[in-house]
């Protein structure tokens, strides 16, 4: 039973050491293409998150894109790590490890068969 507060002890050691992962859906409101990093906030009124998207696997519909084609759109799927450093001399909050992207289907056009 005296090991109980030990691990308890340990426990939140490591809930305060190990960073956060977040997850959710994001809107993209900027980034730079040389250092590959992004600013994206969940609304206008929450924080805002400056991350590096350098080693992120980033996917369009589930196929594999390029960094610059997340510009084409505004609200991303995105899963990082928050942790405070720098990059390039600029701070920033975390890294980014998965950017996923899901465009709306098309609806198919009816084809009307002539039957004769």
């Amino acid at each position: 039973m005296k090991k109980c507060p030990m691990f308890t002890a340990l426990l939140l050691l490591l809930a305060v050491a190990l960073p956060a992962l977040e997850t959710g859906q994001f809107r993209l409101l900027g980034g730079a293409g040389a250092s590959k990093m992004i600013v994206i906030s969940q609304s206008l009124g929450k924080p805002r998150y400056i991350l590096d998207a350098s080693t992120a696997k980033i996917t369009v519909d589930g196929k594999p894109a390029e960094f610059k084609e997340l510009f084409n759109y505004s609200i991303l799927n995105v899963k990082f790590e928050l942790k405070k450093s720098s990059k390039d001399g600029i701070p920033i909050d975390g890294t980014a490890s998965e950017i996923r992207i899901l465009t709306p289907e098309q609806p198919k056009k009816n084809i009307k068969t002539q039957q004769g």
